[in-house]
């Protein structure tokens, strides 16, 4: 099943607005990029809030791939460098 919108990022705001569009009542995928030595941010997200109808992964093409057309996505990331 095709989500309605992604999430990018899963720090605070991230989960946050993902769990807060889930909640009424669309699919929502949701990626954040793998951090080596770092806290698994997806499979603690999987853990927490479940897979009903979210759709999370570390995959960048999965996470496309899993958008119904026309793609929306929030990008939630920290602003600095990389920005």
């Amino acid at each position: 099943m095709e989500s309605d919108i992604g999430v990018i990022g899963l720090g605070v705001m991230g989960t946050s607005l993902a769990r807060n569009i889930e909640s009424r009542g669309y699919r929502v995928s949701v990626f954040n990029r793998p951090h080596s030595g770092r806290e698994d941010k997806i499979g603690a997200f999987e853990s927490k809030f479940g897979k009903s109808n979210f759709f999370a992964t570390d995959n960048l093409e999965k996470f496309v791939q899993s958008l119904s057309k026309p793609r929306k996505i929030l990008l939630m990331v920290k602003a600095g460098a990389a920005v």
